[in-house]
């Protein structure tokens, strides 16, 4: 991939910055566009170490700082994860988002090597999307126990979970069972309109007192 070192206004704008991005790394950028006066830029997924360096090392934009490496689910899409990396340049007083596509199974490279922070960020990403980052060092759960099945933030995963833990006294021990929502166990609030209530609550008959 070749990158042109396109100089940059003074005092650039987001519309300035994207202009530059893309006119320097044409075969790495897919587009840009600017929304309430913030920048995002579509990169294409093999290139994003790549486009992450020269955003860091030019002296034309330095962005220095990392701030976060999050994820986004499209389940309707064929690449259904976007993989969302937000920047800050302290020197422009600017900041960048960029947005890679990839799919269940396809891995992002790891920009680890770039950034250190981006280990806990992917780790995170990986633990509530399930994606796969290549290169990682310790690609492996964060936040929920090793043992969790499934993916928490993506949309198709039940509320209740999969699997539900609880510590058995005769045991000692926490154990691990399917979740059941048994009958007995629910809560009938029937002044809930959620339950479907019909009959005519007390006060309720004077809202047709003027028919």
């Amino acid at each position: 991939m070749s990158i042109k070192f396109v100089p940059l206004t003074e005092g650039p704008g987001p519309h300035e910055i994207g202009a530059h991005v893309q006119n320097s790394m044409t075969d790495a950028i897919e587009g840009y566009e600017v929304a309430h006066g913030e920048l995002t830029v579509r990169v294409k997924r093999e290139h994003i170490v790549t486009v992450l360096q020269f955003l860091r090392d030019n002296k034309e934009t330095q962005f220095t700082t990392l701030i976060d490496i999050c994820g986004v689910d499209w389940p309707e899409r064929a690449l259904r994860f976007d993989v969302v990396y937000h920047m800050l340049s302290m020197r422009q007083n600017a900041r960048i988002r960029l947005k890679v596509e990839t799919d269940e199974k396809t891995p992002v490279p790891s920009v680890s090597g770039v950034f250190p922070c981006a280990d806990w960020f992917e780790r995170e990403a990986f633990d509530m999307y399930g994606i796969l980052f290549s290169g990682h060092p310790d690609l492996r759960r964060l936040l929920t126990d090793y043992g969790f099945q499934g993916f928490p933030l993506r949309k198709e995963f039940p509320l209740t979970g999969h699997v539900e833990v609880r510590y058995d006294a005769e045991q000692r021990r926490v154990i691990y069972e399917p979740v059941k929502l048994p009958a007995a166990y629910r809560n009938f609030d029937f002044e809930s309109p959620w339950e479907g209530m019909q009959r005519v609550l007390p006060g309720d008959e004077k809202a047709n007192d003027g028919e």
